[in-house]
């Protein structure tokens, strides 16, 4: 990774920081306060020592000075803790507000740019990668503050009892940051390629769980599991790299904080030995300076030495944010800026040389010309491939376009996206419940429905029909997947969720596929009273059921080869023609 893609990370994390801003202050005036109480613990215990060892005290007469220091402990303990405590705060903040960032940009984006990745690389994206961000919030940034206050505290403490000391501090604190940056400058690179690996490990193993049957089938799943043995030996292999920088920098940090310390314990014992008669302005070195000093030194390296742990905290965050980064910043030619509102009603439709669009911009299809006027009845076939689903994307706003694409006078990109998805409803061949009981997959559709809406859409999809079977009727589960309801049944609840929105433009994509007989007729007589609304388009290849249809397009290598009522095309020679007797040849 360059510097200067990095630099780009960094100010991309510190801008998240933003959001949490007065969680990591507080954290920051917390360091503080601990620290206060560090020095005032290190000052009662050397007045103690003084007290005992030089001055003969007896202890009886130290009860008081014994009850400050354990109260002394138990607040910094006690600080210690809320410390901790906001820091987490603040990490769980930003964790979830990246999150929301994510999916909401998931779901703008729509499935065809989802599909471009592995289910499990947006998995590890939004559970390690994000997750893995969560020290640099709660303790790195506010540590950077600290590592620089806190020795100056200290330093400020040290120099008026003794100057060399101070200057034995001063003088060795900067060889710390200057090596954690030099072990540090390969930490994110390690880091980045260790998320790498596991975003394709991720998406390599869940892709082939999913298809554990299929290679058992085929005699391949003994291949598989040592592709996946070779990954996770590679994935193993860079994470050890990773814990290998981490452990260096530990030792570089202890190594020079230790060497450090032991040349300020040299100086003092040298001096009470009588054979150094400097640093301490001329009084003499006491027993008190010395402990105090002694106390103080571990505690005016341990900010550095914190950071330097938190460092690959950092590195670890930086690395994790490449992929976050790309994605966010992606610049999706289907997001238009638009903020026109669609008006109310069935739509219109109006296309001039238009060219359906990939998320890496190469065509799917086109150049496409038609007209829908608001109310019609449009049935798309054609074979797999032709450009059909394409089409329904583009109208979906998942996929970019060039050319012109008009809904009701007005280019769709100039619409808001959120505004003109709240006029659509859309069935596919393969729908999605991700609510847990029925009555929520179908409000999904419009969750401020009313009662009698609710009883209207599950009369008209023919739910009502299996509800009775339920164990629990519209409050039944319905399982991961939809797995506790048939496949036909799951259709027929996309269907009244798709109708209770009353929408401008119902789009339909193969609703009757992998139907039964029974439940196919039954979504056909819905889609026949309820398509009659609003336009609506039909993707199907059930030619027999779209007779009755304003219009039939006919689809080929990515354009409309033929368009016209279904009566007309069917007396002609042409692809729906063609279409029709090769179907007859397959049955």
């Amino acid at each position: 990774m360059n510097k200067n893609r990095q630099h780009i990370l960094v100010r991309w994390l510190r801008s998240q920081s933003q959001r949490v801003n007065r969680w990591l202050r507080l954290s920051m005036l917390l360091g503080l306060l601990s620290t206060l109480i560090i020095v005032a613990q290190a000052w009662a215990l050397a007045a103690l020592l003084q007290a005992l060892i030089m001055e003969n005290i007896p202890r009886a007469s130290l009860t008081g000075h014994f009850v400050v220091l354990a109260a002394l402990f138990a607040l910094r303990a006690a600080v210690n803790y809320v410390r901790e405590r906001v820091g987490f705060i603040a990490g769980s903040v930003l964790r979830r507000q990246i999150r929301a960032q994510v999916l909401d940009r998931l779901e703008r984006l729509g499935p065809a740019w989802i599909r471009g990745k592995p289910a499990g690389s947006w998995s590890s994206m939004l559970l390690e990668q994000i997750e893995d961000m969560h020290d640099y919030y709660a303790r790195y940034l506010p540590q950077m503050t600290l590592s620089v206050l806190v020795p100056l505290m200290i330093l400020i403490v040290v120099f008026p009892l003794n100057w060399a000391a101070g200057l034995i501090l001063f003088l060795t604190a900067p060889l710390i940051p200057l090596f954690i940056a030099l072990v540090g400058m390969g930490a994110a690179d390690a880091n980045r390629r260790n998320f790498l690996a596991l975003a394709r490990l991720s998406g390599y193993f869940l892709d082939r769980l999913r298809g554990l049957e299929t290679l058992r089938l085929f005699f391949r799943a003994e291949a598989e599991a040592e592709d996946i043995r070779r990954a996770t030996e590679a994935f193993r292999q860079r994470t050890m790299e990773v814990l290998r920088l981490a452990f260096l920098s530990s030792g570089i940090l202890e190594f020079f904080a230790s060497i450090s310390i032991a040349v300020a314990a040299v100086y003092f014992g040298f001096s009470y030995l009588g054979e150094l008669h400097f640093g301490s302005y001329g009084t003499g070195v006491t027993l008190f300076a010395g402990f105090l000093v002694l106390i103080l030194a571990p505690e005016f390296f341990q900010p550095l030495r914190d950071l330097g742990t938190f460092y690959h905290a950092k590195a670890q965050a930086v690395g994790a944010a490449e992929s976050l980064v790309s994605f966010l910043e992606h610049d999706d030619a289907s997001q238009g800026a638009g903020q026109e509102t669609p008006a109310a009603g069935p739509v219109s439709l109006l296309a001039r040389d238009l060219w359906v669009l990939a998320p890496d911009g190469s065509e799917l299809a086109g150049p496409l010309n038609f007209s829908l006027v608001a109310g019609q009845r449009v049935a798309i076939v054609g074979a797999s491939g032709a450009g059909k689903s394409s089409l329904l994307g583009v109208l979906l706003g998942f996929l970019p376009y060039r050319g012109s694409l008009q809904v009701n006078g007005l280019e769709l990109r100039a619409l808001s996206p959120r505004l003109w998805r709240e006029r659509l409803s859309w069935v596919s061949q393969s729908p999605a419940l991700p609510a847990a009981t029925l009555r929520d997959n179908v409000l999904l559709g419009a969750p401020a429905a009313t009662a009698s809406q609710l009883a209207q859409a599950l009369e008209e999809a023919y739910v009502a029909e299996f509800l009775a079977g339920l164990p629990d009727g519209l409050d039944s589960a319905v399982g991961e997947d939809a797995g506790l309801l048939s496949v036909g049944q799951a259709q027929r609840v996309a269907l009244a969720r798709a109708l209770i929105r009353a929408p401008g433009l119902l789009l339909l994509d193969e609703p009757t596929a992998s139907l039964d007989v029974h439940s196919e007729r039954l979504v056909m007589r819905t889609l026949d009273s309820a398509t009659r609304r609003q336009t609506t388009l039909l993707v199907t290849h059930q030619l027999q059921a779209i007779a009755d249809y304003d219009a039939v397009w006919v689809m080929a290598g990515g354009i409309i080869a033929q368009q016209g009522r279904y009566a007309d095309l069917t007396a002609c020679d042409g692809p729906l023609a063609d279409l029709i007797a090769s179907r007859a040849q397959e049955l």
